[in-house]
């Protein structure tokens, strides 16, 4: 299974996410370091950010960034 590389842009007022499909990696190490490059080379205003997700397809992986999540709780000795 591949690995994916999306540009993905949260709405603060809606947090409603839209993504932006950059490339796709045969393995982790190469996605890691082109991540890293475009983080440095071309950084993204506070709203946006690059994710990598493992998924098997390309609608798997955009169905897995998409999901809501809610946030963790942090506990007391994590804080």
């Amino acid at each position: 299974m591949p690995y994916y590389l999306y540009i993905v842009t949260v709405k603060e007022a809606t947090n409603a996410k839209s993504l932006g499909y950059v490339d796709e990696f045969a393995d982790f190490r190469t996605a890691k370091k082109e991540v890293k490059r475009l983080r440095t080379e071309t950084p993204l205003p506070e709203e946006q950010h690059y994710k990598i997700i493992f998924a098997a397809d390309r609608s798997e992986a955009e169905q897995s960034l998409l999901e809501y999540r809610e946030q963790p709780i942090a506990r007391e000795w994590e804080k």
